[in-house]
């Protein structure tokens, strides 16, 4: 899913498509470690051995999860600061 070439990049449909984006790259992400870990049970059930080191790609799906999340949170932050920022300078420009 590519951004259309005529679309400013800070307009709200821009926006929108890098979140998505954002979110469906998180939910690839999620389902190819559930796929990857129902693979390591099976082999686990059909010769009894252990699945390896699967925590630290579980630890990789938790930051990445968070990052994504939290960046998508932030714009709403940064947003409101600018707008803040925006407001304050007009008072002192007064």
């Amino acid at each position: 899913m590519s951004e259309k070439p005529d679309l400013p990049p800070d307009s709200i449909e821009a926006r929108a498509a890098r979140r998505v984006r954002k979110k469906i790259g998180f939910y690839i992400h999620a389902l190819v470690f559930v796929l990857v870990n129902l693979g390591f049970v099976v082999v686990h059930l059909l010769n009894g051995r252990g699945p390896g080191l699967i925590w630290p790609w579980g630890i990789g799906l938790a930051v990445h999860g968070l990052l994504t999340f939290v960046s998508l949170q932030g714009e709403g932050v940064r947003e409101r600061m600018i707008r803040e920022e925006i407001e304050r300078m007009k008072r002192d420009k007064k």
